[in-house]
């Protein structure tokens, strides 16, 4: 599809395993990544990178994703830019929970690589 832009997620992870699994399906499938390993260095790849969808573990050293989240929610760099949770908590009230700390979503770990990749691309209007 000539001229068809590619679509930049940052991943936020610490974890090199789950890292590497979420980078690998997303470049297979088309998305340009960027990785941050801290919820600081999320913050400084955003208004470096620009990415157009952000995955933030909630688990992360130095800065949690939660807070993470609501320091890129309250700055210019991240306006409309969705940022999805991305956590082995799966238990409803913690997705609730979750979601009113100002995440645009939620995936739980682990991920199942179908619903992931669907989920993803439906940010994207794909």
């Amino acid at each position: 599809m000539a001229g068809e832009t590619k679509k930049k997620v940052l991943v936020v992870e610490d974890n090199p395993m789950n890292k590497i699994l979420v980078r690998d399906i997303l470049i297979a499938n088309g998305y340009d990544v960027v990785e941050a390993d801290t919820g600081s260095d999320a913050i400084k790849k955003v208004a470096a990178e620009r990415p157009n969808l952000i995955l933030m573990d909630l688990n992360l050293p130095e800065m949690d994703g939660i807070t993470a989240t609501k320091i890129l929610k309250s700055g210019d760099n991240c306006k409309g830019i969705p940022i999805i949770a991305l956590t082995a908590s799966a238990m409803k009230m913690e997705v609730e929970k979750t979601l009113s700390e100002g995440f645009d979503g939620y995936i739980s770990k682990p991920i199942e690589m179908k619903k992931f990749i669907k989920y993803i691309a439906s940010y994207f209007g794909k």
